[in-house]
Protein backbone atom coordinates (compact mmCIF):
# COMPACT_ATOMS: atom_id res chain seq x y z
CA UNK A 1 0.00 0.00 0.00
CA UNK A 2 1.48 3.63 -1.34
CA UNK A 3 -0.80 5.54 0.75
CA UNK A 4 -2.92 5.86 3.66
CA UNK A 5 -5.07 9.49 4.33
CA UNK A 6 -6.88 9.84 7.79
CA UNK A 7 -8.67 12.72 8.16
CA UNK A 8 -8.92 13.96 11.88
CA UNK A 9 -11.85 16.03 13.14
CA UNK A 10 -10.03 19.75 13.28
CA UNK A 11 -10.08 22.76 11.50
CA UNK A 12 -9.83 22.57 7.90
CA UNK A 13 -8.63 25.78 6.38
CA UNK A 14 -8.90 25.59 3.17
CA UNK A 15 -10.95 22.33 1.35
CA UNK A 16 -9.58 22.92 -1.96
CA UNK A 17 -5.76 22.95 -1.24
CA UNK A 18 -6.76 20.06 1.03
CA UNK A 19 -8.28 18.33 -2.03
CA UNK A 20 -4.86 19.17 -4.33
CA UNK A 21 -3.15 16.68 -1.46
CA UNK A 22 -4.65 13.47 -2.38
CA UNK A 23 -4.57 10.65 -5.00
CA UNK A 24 -7.07 8.42 -6.60
CA UNK A 25 -5.55 5.59 -5.06
CA UNK A 26 -5.41 6.76 -1.46
CA UNK A 27 -6.49 4.42 1.17
CA UNK A 28 -8.54 6.80 3.11
CA UNK A 29 -9.37 6.06 7.03
CA UNK A 30 -11.90 8.60 8.55
CA UNK A 31 -11.13 9.21 12.71
CA UNK A 32 -14.96 9.76 14.00
CA UNK A 33 -16.18 13.15 13.30
CA UNK A 34 -13.04 13.74 10.84
CA UNK A 35 -15.92 11.75 8.75
CA UNK A 36 -17.21 15.44 7.76
CA UNK A 37 -14.32 16.47 5.83
CA UNK A 38 -14.21 12.87 3.43
CA UNK A 39 -17.97 13.85 2.51
CA UNK A 40 -17.20 17.30 2.02
CA UNK A 41 -14.57 16.14 -0.58
CA UNK A 42 -17.23 14.05 -2.04
CA UNK A 43 -14.73 10.53 -0.80
CA UNK A 44 -15.78 7.30 0.18
CA UNK A 45 -13.66 6.45 3.22
CA UNK A 46 -12.49 3.00 3.34
CA UNK A 47 -12.69 2.75 6.69
CA UNK A 48 -14.44 4.91 9.55
CA UNK A 49 -12.96 4.43 13.27
CA UNK A 50 -13.75 5.42 16.78
CA UNK A 51 -16.40 6.04 19.69
CA UNK A 52 -18.46 7.91 17.04
CA UNK A 53 -19.56 10.66 19.87
CA UNK A 54 -18.62 13.93 17.53
CA UNK A 55 -19.94 12.14 13.97
CA UNK A 56 -22.90 14.07 12.59
CA UNK A 57 -25.98 11.99 12.61
CA UNK A 58 -26.87 12.13 8.60
CA UNK A 59 -23.37 10.98 8.09
CA UNK A 60 -23.76 7.98 10.29
CA UNK A 61 -26.68 7.31 8.43
CA UNK A 62 -25.19 7.77 5.23
CA UNK A 63 -22.22 5.30 6.26
CA UNK A 64 -24.66 2.61 7.56
CA UNK A 65 -26.37 3.04 3.71
CA UNK A 66 -23.03 2.71 1.95
CA UNK A 67 -21.41 -0.20 4.22
CA UNK A 68 -18.49 1.30 4.67
CA UNK A 69 -16.27 -0.75 7.05
CA UNK A 70 -17.02 1.13 11.00
CA UNK A 71 -14.46 -0.05 13.88
CA UNK A 72 -16.93 0.65 16.84
CA UNK A 73 -15.33 1.60 20.22
CA UNK A 74 -16.72 2.24 23.58
CA UNK A 75 -16.51 6.15 24.95
CA UNK A 76 -14.53 4.87 27.61
CA UNK A 77 -10.99 4.54 25.99
CA UNK A 78 -7.07 5.40 26.30
CA UNK A 79 -6.99 6.71 22.59
CA UNK A 80 -8.14 9.36 20.98
CA UNK A 81 -9.73 8.55 18.01
CA UNK A 82 -6.80 9.99 15.78
CA UNK A 83 -4.62 7.56 17.53
CA UNK A 84 -7.07 4.71 17.12
CA UNK A 85 -6.70 5.17 13.42
CA UNK A 86 -3.39 6.10 13.45
CA UNK A 87 -2.64 2.58 15.15
CA UNK A 88 -4.54 0.74 12.14
CA UNK A 89 -2.85 2.75 9.52
CA UNK A 90 0.41 1.44 10.86
CA UNK A 91 -0.63 -2.27 11.07
CA UNK A 92 -1.69 -1.91 6.81
CA UNK A 93 1.90 -0.88 6.28
CA UNK A 94 2.11 1.90 4.04
CA UNK A 95 4.40 3.91 2.66
CA UNK A 96 3.26 7.23 3.60
CA UNK A 97 0.39 8.57 5.95
CA UNK A 98 -0.70 12.21 5.41
CA UNK A 99 -3.15 13.49 8.37
CA UNK A 100 -5.28 16.09 7.45
CA UNK A 101 -7.43 18.27 9.43
CA UNK A 102 -5.56 17.29 12.88
CA UNK A 103 -4.95 21.25 14.04
CA UNK A 104 -7.32 23.84 15.51
CA UNK A 105 -10.32 23.79 17.36
CA UNK A 106 -8.84 22.56 21.14
CA UNK A 107 -4.83 23.41 21.93
CA UNK A 108 -5.00 20.16 24.23
CA UNK A 109 -6.28 17.86 20.50
CA UNK A 110 -3.68 19.68 18.74
CA UNK A 111 -0.78 19.07 21.15
CA UNK A 112 -1.62 15.00 21.03
CA UNK A 113 -1.99 15.00 17.88
CA UNK A 114 1.37 16.57 17.22
CA UNK A 115 2.48 13.81 19.86
CA UNK A 116 1.34 11.07 18.01
CA UNK A 117 3.96 11.91 15.11
CA UNK A 118 6.90 11.70 17.65
CA UNK A 119 6.12 8.04 17.82
CA UNK A 120 9.26 6.23 16.07
CA UNK A 121 7.58 2.78 16.21
CA UNK A 122 8.25 2.89 12.54
CA UNK A 123 10.47 5.07 11.00
CA UNK A 124 10.62 3.78 7.99
CA UNK A 125 6.54 5.14 7.02
CA UNK A 126 6.74 8.44 5.92
CA UNK A 127 4.37 10.24 8.45
CA UNK A 128 2.79 14.20 8.30
CA UNK A 129 0.07 16.09 9.19
CA UNK A 130 -1.01 18.38 6.45
CA UNK A 131 -4.20 20.57 5.42
CA UNK A 132 -2.60 21.87 2.13
CA UNK A 133 -1.55 25.23 4.41
CA UNK A 134 0.94 24.16 6.67
CA UNK A 135 2.43 20.54 7.18
CA UNK A 136 4.36 19.41 10.00
CA UNK A 137 6.38 16.40 10.24
CA UNK A 138 9.51 15.14 12.49
CA UNK A 139 13.42 15.27 10.97
CA UNK A 140 15.56 12.49 12.98
CA UNK A 141 18.26 12.70 10.41
CA UNK A 142 17.43 14.94 7.34
CA UNK A 143 14.88 15.84 5.57
CA UNK A 144 13.70 18.33 2.38
CA UNK A 145 10.72 20.83 2.41
CA UNK A 146 9.36 21.18 -1.05
CA UNK A 147 7.45 24.44 -1.77
CA UNK A 148 8.06 27.73 -2.69
CA UNK A 149 10.14 30.71 -2.12
CA UNK A 150 8.74 32.59 1.01
CA UNK A 151 7.45 29.92 2.45
CA UNK A 152 7.93 29.67 6.62
CA UNK A 153 9.59 26.92 7.81
CA UNK A 154 10.02 26.59 11.53
CA UNK A 155 12.19 24.23 13.47
CA UNK A 156 11.32 23.27 17.17
CA UNK A 157 13.13 20.98 19.20
CA UNK A 158 11.20 18.21 20.85
CA UNK A 159 11.46 17.79 24.49
CA UNK A 160 15.40 18.11 24.67
CA UNK A 161 18.16 20.17 22.44
CA UNK A 162 18.83 18.87 18.84
CA UNK A 163 22.45 18.78 17.68
CA UNK A 164 24.54 19.20 14.52
CA UNK A 165 21.13 21.23 12.85
CA UNK A 166 22.36 22.11 9.51
CA UNK A 167 20.17 23.97 7.04
CA UNK A 168 20.77 24.43 2.87
CA UNK A 169 18.19 26.88 1.06
CA UNK A 170 16.84 28.99 3.73
CA UNK A 171 16.99 32.57 4.46
CA UNK A 172 18.83 32.36 7.88
CA UNK A 173 21.33 29.40 7.86
CA UNK A 174 22.63 26.83 10.49
CA UNK A 175 25.58 25.26 10.28
CA UNK A 176 25.99 22.81 13.01
CA UNK A 177 24.10 24.42 15.67
CA UNK A 178 22.55 23.14 18.52
CA UNK A 179 18.62 24.55 18.61
CA UNK A 180 17.05 24.50 22.29
CA UNK A 181 12.81 23.57 23.27
CA UNK A 182 13.27 26.70 25.65
CA UNK A 183 14.50 29.24 23.41
CA UNK A 184 12.61 30.42 20.38
CA UNK A 185 15.70 30.76 17.55
CA UNK A 186 14.60 28.13 15.07
CA UNK A 187 10.98 29.82 14.36
CA UNK A 188 9.96 31.79 11.02
CA UNK A 189 12.99 31.03 8.98
CA UNK A 190 12.11 31.23 5.08
CA UNK A 191 12.84 28.76 1.93
CA UNK A 192 14.80 31.05 -0.74
CA UNK A 193 13.48 28.40 -3.43
CA UNK A 194 10.90 25.77 -3.97
CA UNK A 195 13.18 22.93 -1.79
CA UNK A 196 14.96 23.50 1.44
CA UNK A 197 17.28 20.51 3.10
CA UNK A 198 17.36 20.13 7.19
CA UNK A 199 19.64 17.61 8.79
CA UNK A 200 20.05 16.65 12.07
CA UNK A 201 22.92 14.61 13.97
CA UNK A 202 21.08 13.62 16.93
CA UNK A 203 17.41 14.86 19.10
CA UNK A 204 13.79 14.76 17.78
CA UNK A 205 13.33 18.50 15.40
CA UNK A 206 10.00 19.53 14.60
CA UNK A 207 9.37 20.65 11.21
CA UNK A 208 6.31 23.42 10.73
CA UNK A 209 6.41 24.36 6.65
CA UNK A 210 3.69 27.12 6.07
CA UNK A 211 2.85 27.15 2.54
CA UNK A 212 2.91 31.58 0.94
CA UNK A 213 0.39 30.12 -1.86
Amino acid sequence: MQRIIIFANGDLPDINKANALLHPDDFIICADGGTRHAFALNLKPDLVIGDMDSIQKEHWQKLEETGISIELFPPDKNETDLELALNRAFELEPKEIIIIAALGGRLDQTLGNLALLSNTRDAAIKIRLDDGVEEIFFCRDQVQVQGGSGDIVSLLPWGSPVHGVQTQRLKWLLNNEILYPEKTRGISNEMLNDTASIKISSGNLLVIHTRKS
